[in-house]
């Protein structure tokens, strides 16, 4: 299976370091897509290059989405190629997996509405806005989707996304 990470400069590092390196650690073959091609850094300097422009990305060839927190959402969420993603993902019952602010790419996409979800306290307004059902959980997982909140709650997060996969692999 092919995972899909997508992110841009100023990402929370751990939220797409942890999934990354995980997924990997499972046999999973992980691109990172971005505005562009080559290197983003994250908030506290990671570097990571991606892989694939997501104007290149074939949500088809993929079978998990993961969206990582941080700032890089905010303009990620302005990116018609980043939203057309989202929904593919969405509309075709695929894993998707957002993370602290990831959501904000789901509530853009319009696909929020009367799911159940968490995400950082500074979104939670946005995603009730969106007629999504907020918990202040650590996870929730609601079908295919699996949210979480903070860096705190990556083992939990990649512990529901992991399991969300056990059966188609």
């Amino acid at each position: 299976m092919r995972a899909l990470i997508v992110s841009a400069d100023h990402f929370e590092d751990t939220e797409l370091l942890y999934p990354y390196y995980r997924l990997q650690e499972e046999g999973m073959q992980v691109d990172v897509a971005s505005i562009a091609r080559g290197r983003i850094v994250g908030k506290h300097g990671y570097e990571v290059v991606a892989d694939i422009a997501l104007r290149d990305v074939d949500p088809e060839a993929y079978g998990l989405l993961i969206l990582p927190g941080g700032k890089a959402p905010s303009k990620l969420r302005r990116e018609a190629a980043a939203i057309a993603i989202a929904q593919a993902f969405v509309r075709a019952g695929k894993p998707v997996a957002a993370i602290c602010h990831g959501p904000q790419i789901l509530i853009t996409a319009g696909v929020m509405a009367g799911r159940r979800a968490t995400c950082s306290p500074s979104v939670a307004e946005e995603l009730q806005q969106a007629a999504a059902e907020y918990e202040d959980s650590e996870v929730v997982v609601d079908g295919a989707l699996v949210t979480s909140r903070r860096p705190a709650d990556l083992p939990a997060f990649m512990r529901e996304t992991l399991r969300l996969l056990k059966p188609s692999r």
